[in-house]
């Protein structure tokens, strides 16, 4: 991502559909203890090879191995894309994604390892019921160095497949405040969907666009006209940690981050409800 920013704080309508509450009450998801989910972010140290294989260790340790695990080559990478299934009733994809790698300034704990080492808490939140949609967690390679990874993913996708996923959804940077939005980029159908649950489930949530900012995994998915929904927690002030010295675990804010994660769990059981198959 670079560096300089004109970001611009949104405050969401609440849009809340009027099932929403009720359907909260009939979502099967179960949350990994805070303890876990700390000790995974900690686990950050190492260059992106150790990380991949921390991350690759990490998903095994929640579930997921044998063949629901496996990392696919990146032509322009020396790193995989690290893939986590989680088979539905259904062929229709739910896509959760995360990049692992870093810049060579910080330990890049916010940027990205607390999207990516978040993974394999989402997927132990979900794997609880039988699901719908099949759920494909995604720790991407070389986004740092242009979206390598996801851009690669996206393209060995057939027509049909791509046609097939219902929702992308890409953490980035969360940890340094309350859970965020990027709703000019995000599909409004799942900012609404996630603001709704957000309501319900009394967790904050805000909109912070940072257009001018850089980019994401997401770009690879909009490209092909992928539904995406963006979650971070950068705003004004906290802009200038990434990809600087102050990218450390002092940085973090767990507090936040574990709502987040909450947020999120009970977010990818209620698309799975939600959103209709392929």
């Amino acid at each position: 991502m670079a560096r300089e920013v004109r970001s611009s704080c949104l405050g969401l309508a609440i849009l809340v559909v009027a099932a929403s509450a009720s359907l909260f009450g009939q979502l099967h998801f179960s949350v990994v203890d805070r303890q876990v989910v700390e000790q995974r972010l900690k686990s950050y140290k190492g260059n992106d090879s150790v990380r991949e294989a921390t991350l690759k260790s990490i998903f095994e340790q929640a579930g997921c191995s044998g063949d629901k695990l496996s990392e696919q080559s990146v032509t322009g990478s020396k790193l995989p894309n690290l893939i986590c299934v989680l088979p539905g009733s259904t062929d229709s994809v739910i896509i959760v994604g995360a990049h692992f790698d870093h810049v060579d300034k910080g330990d890049g704990v916010v940027d990205n390892w607390s999207g990516a080492s978040l993974l394999p808490s989402l997927y132990q939140a979900v794997r609880v019921a039988p699901r719908r949609h099949t759920f494909r967690f995604i720790g991407f390679c070389a986004e740092e160095q242009g979206l390598v990874g996801s851009k690669f993913y996206v393209s060995s996708l057939t027509p049909d497949e791509v046609k097939k996923i219902a929702a992308m959804v890409n953490m980035d940077t969360l940890a340094l405040g309350p859970t965020e939005v990027w709703t000019s980029r995000s599909n409004k159908n799942l900012v609404r969907a996630l603001n709704g649950l957000a309501e319900a489930m009394k967790l904050p949530l805000s909109g912070v666009n940072v257009d001018a900012f850089g980019e994401s995994d997401e770009e690879s998915f909009l490209d092909r006209r992928v539904p995406v929904v963006i979650i971070h927690s950068l705003t004004q002030e906290t802009i200038p940690v990434l990809h600087s010295r102050r990218d450390n675990y002092s940085a973090v804010h767990f507090y936040d981050y574990y709502n987040s994660y909450r947020l999120l769990s009970g977010y990818l059981a209620y698309l799975d409800e939600g959103l209709p198959t392929q």
